[in-house]
């Protein structure tokens, strides 16, 4: 079986003054994570890190279903501690400690993903671009519960609030969809500094270039050339 090739970015973009991104790229392990923090530059760093940093001392070997377990108690465990011990022990009242996350996990063909927050995961498979994950934000609960487009979604004044992340509530839901990989898909997990600043085309133009490393050049450029007023973070995949 081909080994999986995988390259990964972040860049603070052209507005923010620090980077409250994470990213782990860990083709050997078959986990690759975006993480991104909320909550003020320290407070979203923070976050962010300690998500990269304790998914990356998870054991590697085990069953899909066993690793997929204990990414996800980790993950609770990330989320009672920042929405407990580092709120408490911050210096200012009912501060924000939070972070988005998407993950894959892969073992032979079988891939899962888990997310919350408005990260996501794109598969480029035989010229189609699908979007995997589903936001957990305010905008998109407008799209589903009342019917509006995108567009009107969008004018929503709180449009882009989370409606779900790693330290943002006391119980944390993760979705979790696991699928099979065919040859020549290419994953794309990024954060959603990168997905804003692109189309659905410049998207699957660059994930259909001959290699991670091109692919990822290609949307970096091509989302640094816009505005860039989040950061930005990417990990592409490929078999």
């Amino acid at each position: 079986m081909r080994p999986w090739r995988s390259t990964a970015r972040t860049d603070t973009g052209k507005v923010r003054a620090r980077n409250e991104d994470a990213f782990l790229d860990l083709p050997e392990h078959g986990l690759w994570v975006v993480a991104d923090g909320m909550g003020g530059h320290q407070n979203g760093a923070l976050a962010s890190r300690l998500i990269v940093e304790q998914l990356a001392q998870l054991p590697s070997e085990g069953a899909l279903e066993q690793r997929l377990h204990d990414l996800c108690q980790c993950l609770h465990s990330l989320n009672r501690r920042l929405g407990q011990e580092l709120t408490v022990t911050a210096a200012r009242p009912n501060p924000v400690i939070g972070s988005t996350v998407i993950a894959l996990l892969v073992e032979g063909q079988r891939v899962a993903c888990v997310w919350a927050g408005d990260s996501r995961c794109y598969l480029w498979r035989s010229g189609k671009l699908y979007q995997l994950s589903r936001d957990h934000s305010l905008l998109q609960e407008l799209i589903e519960e009342q019917h509006l487009s995108p567009q009107e979604a969008a004018r929503h004044p709180g449009a882009h609030a989370l409606t779900r992340a790693i330290g943002a509530t006391e119980q944390l839901a993760l979705d979790i969809l696991e699928f099979i990989v065919h040859p020549g898909d290419t994953l794309l997990l990024c954060s959603d500094g990168l997905y804003q600043s692109l189309s659905a085309d410049d998207l699957g133009a660059a994930l259909n270039l001959p290699s991670p490393r091109l692919a990822l050049q290609r949307l970096f450029e091509q989302a640094l050339q816009g505005p860039a007023r989040d950061n930005l973070s990417a990990v592409v995949i490929r078999q």
